[in-house]
């Protein structure tokens, strides 16, 4: 359990203590989900309830899956928008729903718990990210209201998808105080060590 201050410099620490908490269980592989869900879910309290607001972070290892929660004070419950919204909070929550094999939102005696889950077997981790992905991109065209393609049509779409993720994410990334191309080069790295490990 970590109390944290709803601000873009807590943010980052959290993001750290969760990576060195996955490090301490012996499950580094997990960090960058963690990491993404953690900034993802505070960044939500600082948008929604209030920055500078008091919450809670909690991780908790459950067999073969990471449970990420994050309490606040206020009983206000996030949605998913639909498929046309703009908001920037819409395509969050959609990633959100995307990355994580569950999510949910939990009503308590002083406000409210919004929680995520992730897998933790890495014996087909790179098929589930590809999987994930193509998940995420066909969601991001329903959200940016394109149409789902099929056959040739649809490989391209899903590459233009990406790109526009991509573009959206260092958007994000660079709103947060974070330096895009760091973010980039992070991602290489993780790929390229992940593709060598599974060689």
């Amino acid at each position: 359990m970590l109390p944290f201050e709803a601000e873009p410099a807590e943010v980052r620490l959290l993001r750290r203590a969760a990576a060195a908490q996955l490090s301490r269980w012996g499950m580094p592989v997990a960090a960058d989900e963690a990491e993404l869900l953690v900034t993802e879910l505070a960044t939500n309290v600082m948008k929604h309830v209030g920055e500078g607001v008091s919450a809670t972070l909690i991780l908790e290892w459950r067999a073969e899956r990471l449970r990420v929660e994050v309490h606040d004070k206020s009983r206000t419950v996030p949605s998913l928008r639909t498929a046309g919204s703009e908001e920037e909070c819409g395509r969050g929550l959609h990633l959100l729903a995307a990355l994580a094999v569950d999510w949910g939102t939990v009503l308590t005696a002083v406000g409210k718990s919004v929680w995520c889950e992730i897998l933790l077997d890495s014996g087909s981790r790179a098929c589930r990210r590809i999987e994930r992905a193509v998940e995420v991109l066909e969601g991001y065209q329903e959200v940016g209201g394109g149409a789902a393609l099929q056959g040739g049509r649809r490989g391209i779409a899903l590459e233009e998808s990406a790109v526009e993720l991509i573009a959206d994410l260092l958007h994000w990334t660079a709103a947060r105080g974070q330096d895009p191309d760091d973010v980039l080069d992070r991602a290489q790295m993780h790929y390229e060590a992940e593709a060598a490990a599974a060689v």
